[in-house]
């Protein structure tokens, strides 16, 4: 027996196949008009991280210049915790309308590494924007250390029979894991003191409490100004404008050797190409600001502005960087 649909049914489908048709042609621009309407509400940037350190300071200058530029409130909302993965987590379970970015540093390329138990992917699972700056980390060493240059540093510490004591502000930080490399590179022996944070390591190297730290050059260029420390080669491509007197590891015959605390800009995963263009733009223009490099600068960073596509290569490429360090360290957290 055949069954036949209903004229009245026939009918209803019909003028539903014609709708779905005209929604699926208007769909490339309907996301482009939603691109060109954004934003028009509150925009919140993420940060995993408490309030007073790098990241926040970031996101909150970013924040007053794209209320000036959007004319919209653009909110910091603080979510530290768990190393980053309390605010990564929210995001990547939120909409990527937009209103929800993520103000980010080198630590998210970690996590997967480093977590057994995530409940997001950090590449997968965001839509890379921009990376707006980025700050170096230099080797010093503490005053009662006998050496100058790496040369001498390296001598005297491979004669240590019990090795080096190298601070960290946290293990499975990016400084950890540089001198897991740097350990590697070299062929010295060190044990990892990892602290809550980078100002009570540097407060321990400058009492002469630990031998050397890798530290990002914002946070101990006071005290190499001083001679509190002894700067020993940057990890970077070139020297600093704010401290030229220091030189690089490649410079010094260690050639690539490189790290730095970046500081980036995401969204959750799958946001529309052009809506996601358009954040970039504005947030490029923001950095391109001269009172925005200074600020930046005067933090001892280096402006980067690299926009989606290269981010996102950045991003994988740390990743991969970063599972080396982590498997070398033996760092694992459940």
């Amino acid at each position: 027996m055949k069954h036949s649909i209903p004229k009245t049914w026939r009918t209803h489908l019909k003028n539903i196949a014609i709708a779905c048709s005209s929604w699926l042609i208007c769909l490339p621009m309907a996301n482009t008009t939603s691109a060109q309407n954004f934003p028009d509400k509150t925009v919140k940037i993420i940060v995993p991280y408490a309030p007073g350190g790098a990241t926040d300071i970031i996101a909150r200058i970013l924040s007053d210049e794209l209320y000036r530029s959007w004319n919209t409130p653009v909110i910091v909302e603080n979510r530290a915790g768990a190393g980053t993965t309390v605010g990564a987590e929210f995001v990547a379970k939120s909409p990527p309308n937009g209103y929800t970015l993520y103000e980010t540093t080198a630590t998210h390329t970690v996590t997967s590494s480093l977590y057994s138990n995530l409940s997001f992917d950090p590449v997968k699972d965001f839509t890379p924007i921009t990376l707006t700056s980025t700050i170096p980390l230099v080797l010093v060493v503490a005053n009662k250390v006998p050496a100058n240059d790496l040369p001498s540093f390296l001598n005297w510490a491979k004669a240590l029979p019990q090795g080096l004591s190298i601070g960290s502000p946290g293990t499975g930080s990016v400084q950890h894991l540089t001198s897991e490399l740097f350990k590697q590179k070299t062929g010295i022996k060190g044990t990892n003191v990892p602290y809550r944070g980078g100002a009570p390591m540097v407060t321990d190297l400058v009492g002469n409490q630990l031998d050397a730290a890798f530290v990002t050059l914002s946070e101990v260029a006071p005290y190499i100004s001083s001679g509190k420390v002894k700067a020993i080669a940057l990890a970077h491509h070139q020297r600093m404008k704010s401290m030229p007197e220091i030189p690089t590891f490649d410079e010094l015959g260690m050639k690539d050797f490189l790290a730095a605390t970046w500081f980036g800009t995401f969204a959750p995963a799958n946001m529309d190409p052009t809506l996601r263009d358009k954040i970039a733009a504005d947030i490029q223009s923001v950095v391109a600001l001269p009172g925005v490099t200074r600020k930046l600068e005067e933090m001892g960073g280096e402006v980067n502005n690299l926009g989606p596509i290269a981010f996102k290569a950045l991003v994988e490429a740390e990743q991969k960087r970063w599972a080396e360090a982590v498997a070398l360290s033996g760092a694992k957290i459940d």
